[in-house]
């Protein structure tokens, strides 16, 4: 395929930047309920668009970092985001899914981009809102967006119990560190992409893809992880969003390091099959930090994959910068994650408590 044959233009060709994209809910200050006031609280805040916006819910906003050169710089540009959503009257609540809200019944961000997937998800997409962490890389060029896609693939399962924070959903334990992950894997697209031996193979199977769905844009197509052309980076998408700014910078961190470690040192291993790499993402979403997955081929303990990646990748996070930003997540190896944090919340005081919980801890400085 030439470059004139291309479905999709791209701006490779930045540093290894980070960013980071969390979407956070907005609750009543009193009852915690959800509450569809993200028009009214992006209006008080006058943010320019690319830094805070709706998302499909009109209970939810979204809030972006710049392009930044570490994760610590990206989390500083969210927090005085957050600080600015507050200060427009908006309590916030960080978590894959917000714990007590009703299951179907909530209002859609009256926009042409929600009108076109409502139409399609029917249903799947009037339910409770889901609330996502993106992190993209800024890639050189093509290649390098594929080897660090390749090896960011591998990390999918690691990154998910890293990331776990929806334990609740519909006023009840779910049984999993993260039940958000049972309700995404409803819509078409989600989940782990195949491998491609290069950035024409990525192509030609987007360009099947957004036919098979009559879509004309691939951002609608939903991986766990995809190149990012239109903004030049690799974006590792749908990990719970995260009530501490701080575990959602040492995420990114991760990410970052792992990234330049592979456009560096691109790895000779075969790539793991999709359903390999499904089954761990699946365990690591039931049992977070606690669950055992596929690692060199033989299950291991999450918490023993990340040590093997943190070791493997602190060269590149030296190099980056970020270095610093890895001990986030010996942090959360050593204390924690947030689904653990969620439960011990509700053992003190049930609902109530952990609702506080997370209103508090999304607006801790």
């Amino acid at each position: 395929m030439t470059d004139s044959e291309s479905v999709m233009e791209d701006a490779f060709g930045s540093e290894l930047t980070v960013g980071i994209e969390e979407e956070l809910l907005l609750v009543d200050r009193e009852t915690r309920r959800l509450t569809p006031v993200a028009a009214e609280v992006l209006a008080r805040m006058g943010a320019d668009p690319g830094a805070a916006s709706h998302e499909a819910y009109a209970a939810q906003i979204e809030l972006r970092s710049p392009p930044s050169r570490t994760a610590a710089e990206a989390a500083a540009s969210l927090r005085r985001a957050r600080a600015s959503a507050r200060a427009a009257g908006a309590t916030l609540l960080g978590a894959g899914l917000h714990p007590t809200a009703a299951q179907d019944g909530i209002e859609i961000v009256d926009e042409e981009r929600y009108r076109r997937v409502a139409r399609a998800m029917r249903g799947l997409f009037g339910r409770t809102p889901e609330s996502a962490l993106h992190v993209h890389v800024g890639m050189p060029d093509r290649e390098a967006a594929i080897r660090a896609f390749q090896a960011l693939r591998e990390e999918l399962p690691l990154l998910q119990g890293l990331t776990a924070s929806s334990p609740w959903w519909f006023g009840r334990d779910s049984g999993m560190a993260s039940a958000r992950y049972a309700l995404v894997r409803a819509y078409p697209g989600r989940g782990v992409p195949p491998a491609f031996d290069d950035f024409e193979a990525y192509e030609r199977h987007v360009e099947q893809a957004i036919a098979a769905a009559e879509v004309d844009d691939y951002t609608l197509l939903w991986w766990d992880i995809r190149p990012h052309p239109r903004l030049g980076t690799i974006e590792v998408r749908e990990m719970d969003a995260q009530a501490s700014l701080d575990a959602a910078a040492a995420v990114a961190a991760l990410i970052q390091a792992v990234a330049a470690t592979a456009v560096d040192a691109p790895s000779q291993a075969v790539p793991s099959p999709s359903e390999a790499l499904a089954w761990s993402c699946f365990r690591a979403a039931r049992d977070g930090l606690d669950a055992a997955v596929l690692h060199d081929g033989a299950m291991t303990p999450l918490r023993e994959v990340a040590r093997d990646t943190l070791g493997r990748v602190r060269p590149a996070a030296r190099s980056l910068g970020c270095e610093d930003g890895l001990e986030g997540v010996e942090r959360i190896l050593r204390e924690g994650g947030a689904a653990e944090r969620q439960r011990a919340a509700h053992a003190r005081g049930g609902l109530d408590a952990l609702l506080d919980h997370l209103v508090e801890e999304t607006a801790r400085v």
